[in-house]
């Protein structure tokens, strides 16, 4: 095993801010006497690549420069293999847009994730693992579908270099264009299948999506379950109304909404269909997801 940390840095994080703040970061590490090697994806899924060559080297330790889509390459990139994964340390430098990972432990994330590296300060935390038709997929944050997932299919593909405006930007369009409509699922060991139109359901092994909605307000990424929130099928101007309580918390108090901490999920649906993971948007037809709890060690 390598002593040394590879930094993977994505420089178009951030809408850049990760190419022009990169070096300076790294290198205020290595004064503090960590030893870094560094490389930079080129494109979406390089990391990951990345991530899965380090590790055959025999790198266990990574720094994710960039922001969670930087991370959740990585992890997927490790955790995507046939043999079973050596125990792995991750640290973030938070230079992208959205970082909700971080906001669970603190809200000054990149200097606490610093202070962190500095003085090995690390615990334990799970990852959640989706099964679907053609693959698996590793979370440390959160799986969603329905309006969660369209709001991030659209922010990703028209309005992410806003930050964390656009994100509001894309909850006001699929407003307007909003859908509702069920997932075929069930939980642990229920029996019944749950068909029941929602207008969003969300696996969460963090607190928050997007950078500041507090989207599961009782998860933890150390207890070794999934918070499992579901949301039915509000109409817009209620939804409107309810809109800023998504970002306290609150929303689960609402008559339509539910919260359940799980083990496990199992999903029959009738085909692909848009899934939020980690911030990025996938179409896969989902099939179970469970959780690896303490599946890796994290810097905050």
């Amino acid at each position: 095993m390598l002593e040394k940390f590879l930094a993977i840095v994505n420089p178009a994080a951030g809408g850049g801010r990760s190419a022009q703040r990169a070096g300076a970061e790294i290198a205020r590490l290595k004064e503090a006497g960590l030893r870094i090697d560094v490389i930079a994806s080129l494109g979406p899924g390089h990391a990951m690549e990345l991530a899965r060559e380090a590790y055959e080297q025999g790198y266990r330790r990574f720094l994710a420069v960039g922001g969670d889509g930087t991370a959740h390459e990585i992890i997927n990139g490790i955790f995507d293999r046939p043999q079973a994964v050596s125990r792995i340390e991750l640290g973030f430098l938070p230079l992208g847009t959205g970082n909700s990972f971080l906001r669970d432990f603190t809200k000054n994330g990149a200097e606490s994730s610093l202070e962190a590296l500095k003085s090995g300060r690390k615990r334990r935390v799970d990852l959640l693992r989706l099964r679907h038709a053609t693959g698996t997929i590793y979370s440390f944050n959160l799986l969603s579908v329905g309006f969660t997932a369209d709001v991030g299919a659209i922010t990703n593909r028209i309005f992410k270099p806003f930050g964390h405006l656009g994100y509001l930007l894309g909850v006001f369009v699929k407003v307007v264009q909003l859908k509702r409509r069920g997932f075929k699922m069930r939980c642990d060991d229920d029996l019944p299948w749950d068909e029941r139109r929602c207008l969003f359901l969300t696996f969460n092994n963090s607190k928050y999506t997007g950078g500041t909605m507090l989207i599961a307000p009782d998860a933890d990424p150390s207890d070794g379950l999934i918070e499992h929130v579901r949301w039915g099928p509000i109409g817009r101007l209620g939804l409107i109304r309810m809109l800023p309580r998504l970002y306290d918390g609150t929303h689960i108090r609402h008559p339509l909404a539910t919260r359940r901490a799980i083990k496990r999920a199992e999903f029959d649906l009738d085909g692909p269909v848009d899934v939020m993971v980690d911030g990025e948007i996938v179409t896969v037809d989902c099939k179970y997801l469970d959780i690896l709890p303490g599946a890796m060690d994290v810097y905050i």
